[in-house]
């Protein structure tokens, strides 16, 4: 029972303190968001496994358009998975943005974000951006600029719409987790990105 409650107390630790590292570094609003060259756009499925639209995609891509639409940003980086054929986060997310009006030319592919860390530092490591926006919704966006701050690149947060909470409570719970990882990560394991490989500065 002791571990149990340890446990339950280092999660909660670990994300209130990425929580208060970050309060500052995250907006909801295009206005209150700083002009910056390039933002990271943090990947995820298009679909969920019943074939319906995944919301956390929608609404970044949406968010990413409307970033770009404003004069906000110039190039984005969209960071995600792409460890078979069938699944490619980051041509997922090309496609949608050029729907969505984004110019091809603008749009800068990782395709071994296959982390969130992995994302962070390869924005600095291989793209060579280190003051960044970042989208995705406002729980990831704090787990990767709290990233950020530890490696010396500064992100700000694009918080896209949340999806609700019936929606998306095995993401918020998964959060949890992700944070303690992080925290173990960045101060005990000092872990490095699955693959670094040649610059491709912007």
């Amino acid at each position: 029972m002791l571990t149990g409650i340890t446990l339950i107390m280092i999660t909660l630790a670990c994300n209130s303190y990425i929580v208060e590292q970050t309060k500052r570094a995250h907006f909801s609003t295009i206005e209150s968001i700083s002009q910056k060259k390039a933002a990271l756009v943090l990947g995820t499925s298009p679909t969920l496994k019943n074939g319906q639209p995944n919301l956390y995609f929608t609404y970044r891509m949406k968010l990413a358009s409307e970033l770009y639409n404003s004069g906000k940003v110039q190039h984005f980086v969209l960071s995600g998975d792409n460890h078979t054929a069938e699944y490619d986060e980051p041509e997922a997310m090309r496609l949608a943005l050029i729907e969505l009006g984004v110019p091809d030319s603008v749009l800068h592919l990782d395709y071994a974000g296959f982390r969130t860390l992995d994302s962070v530092v390869r924005l600095k490591a291989i793209f060579g951006q280190d003051d960044a926006i970042v989208v995705s919704q406002k729980f990831h966006n704090e787990r990767a600029i709290f990233i950020g701050q530890n490696k010396g690149i500064h992100l700000i947060g694009a918080n896209a719409q949340d999806v609700g909470t019936r929606y998306g409570v095995k993401v918020q719970i998964r959060e949890y987790l992700a944070r303690v990882k992080c925290c173990i990560d960045l101060y005990i394991l000092h872990t490095e990105p699955h693959f670094y490989g040649e610059e491709i500065p912007i």
